[in-house]
């Protein structure tokens, strides 16, 4: 088996701040057990994932474009989506761990 050939600490500031973006965008805090924060939660994490698949795929389509535009799209558009729904806290939704 191959072993991979780059590592984080290598990889251009370029590409790294793009991957710090796509996990911004995708890192977002469980939502309470109330069904409608539920939704919302969904609901965020499908429009954040498509934000992020659309940059991606036009990444692959036109690499002679510069990242960091992407990168700074992708972190505007999870600024202007934001969470909106409670997010999940042990003590408050029943002591579960």
């Amino acid at each position: 088996m191959n072993k991979p050939t780059t590592t984080a600490g290598v990889l251009p500031e370029d590409v790294t701040g793009l991957l710090a973006a796509v996990v911004e965008a995708l890192d977002v805090p469980m939502p309470s057990i109330d069904p409608a924060d539920e939704r919302a939660y969904h609901r965020l994490l499908e429009h954040r994932a498509a934000d992020v698949r659309i940059v991606l795929a036009s990444i692959l389509k036109f690499p002679e474009v510069g990242i960091s535009r992407d990168t700074e799209y992708i972190r505007a558009r999870t600024a202007a989506v934001p969470v909106t729904y409670t997010p999940f806290e042990p003590d408050r939704d029943g002591g579960a761990a």
